[in-house]
């Protein structure tokens, strides 16, 4: 989690006014239906000569659905995944009038299409990861969608 801290400091950090970058509520734990998150939240002033558009250029794609160094590790992700990710590990937001912007990644989102529904979840893939346990994290993480899903079709 500390590199993913980083890689987000780097990339706010390449729009914000020097010495603005700071981390509030470092690693502090979200739980969810089926998973739980280790979340820290990383704030900045923007340089007067950027707006939400750079802001949003300078972050994306998030280093947290990419590893590091965050290029190559995107080279290697397109080398090996054997599928797009398509809106998978994207973004969902709003630019406002005001200058404002709110967005989120795409996980654990379900596209609906005519014909099929397409489900996407990742796991982050270290040195000393062990095949079975990163399944199961996926796995977990899709819990919220299928089980919903499964309602859906078969209502109690």
């Amino acid at each position: 989690h500390l590199m993913l801290i980083d890689l987000g400091r780097n990339d706010v950090g390449r729009v914000a006014k020097t010495g603005t970058v700071r981390v509030e509520e470092m690693m502090h734990v979200e739980r969810y239906s089926h998973v739980m998150h280790i979340v820290s939240d990383v704030h900045a002033q923007l340089r007067d000569d950027k707006d939400m558009f750079d802001l949003l250029a300078a972050t994306f794609t998030a280093g947290t659905m990419t590893g590091a160094p965050k290029i190559r590790a995107m080279e290697l992700i397109a080398q090996y995944e054997g599928v797009k990710r398509g809106f998978y590990s994207g973004t969902i937001g709003y630019f406002g009038f005001d200058g404002n912007m709110d967005t989120a990644i795409t996980i654990r989102t379900a596209l609906i299409k005519p014909d099929k529904i397409i489900l996407q979840a990742g796991a982050g893939i270290v040195a000393d990861s062990v095949h079975e346990l990163e399944y199961l994290e996926v796995t977990n993480k899709l819990g919220a969608l299928t089980s919903t899903l499964n309602d859906l079709v078969n209502p109690q």
